[in-house]
């Protein structure tokens, strides 16, 4: 028996690595090559390319692609019909698959609905894309992004909260209560001893 569950209309090619309790819905292409966490959950309609690695815990909603070059650590969530894309500058009639630019998101990081990412960027740890938002460079730690182009407007919680701090430049979560500062345009969450 498999340790993990996949819809009877899901095809997963050969050579995949997928761990235990993870879900695959329904019309989902699970590519040769790739590895999948533990815990995961694919929605609805997922592209997983080949060689692309999703760590544990990974949250894929409906209708998104994950492309060659794309590497998302554990914890991270896609949101509805979110994009990567894997080439600056893609042409129909001339074949780049040896010019794949890598996309890093890194733990705990959301996307939001319909964002787009383009590729050749990090997505820095806990940071919260706005649905719709264009990425098109690096996104740091704990910041939250909109627009298009993509623009910084505050910093958020591991919870998903903005974080307002103060002139000694300390945050508190509303919901968890752990504490964040900020020091020379950089949140680090700060480690009761």
């Amino acid at each position: 028996m498999k340790p993990y569950f996949a819809h009877e209309t899901a095809v997963i090619d050969s050579d995949c690595t997928i761990g235990k309790e993870t879900n695959i819905w329904h019309f989902s292409h699970i590519m040769s090559n790739c590895v999948i966490g533990d815990n995961c959950n694919l929605g609805q309609n997922v592209v997983i390319s080949p060689e692309v690695i999703l760590g544990n815990n990974v949250k894929v909603q409906n209708n998104v692609s994950i492309y060659t070059g794309v590497v998302c650590e554990d914890d991270v969530f896609l949101g509805p019909s979110m994009v990567f894309t894997n080439i600056i500058n893609p042409r129909s009639a001339i074949k780049r698959k040896n010019q794949y630019a890598k996309t890093l998101v890194k733990r705990g990081a959301s996307i939001g609905a319909n964002a787009t990412i383009v590729c050749g960027n990090t997505i820095g740890e806990f940071a919260f894309i706005g649905a719709g938002a264009v990425v098109l460079k690096d996104i740091p730690p704990y910041a939250l992004v909109v627009g298009n182009p993509s623009r910084q407007i505050g910093w958020i919680s591991e919870y998903g909260h903005s974080l307002n701090f103060n002139e000694q430049g300390y945050a508190i979560c509303s919901e968890s209560k752990e504490a964040y500062q900020l020091k020379a345009n950089s949140v680090q969450k700060v480690v009761s001893t």
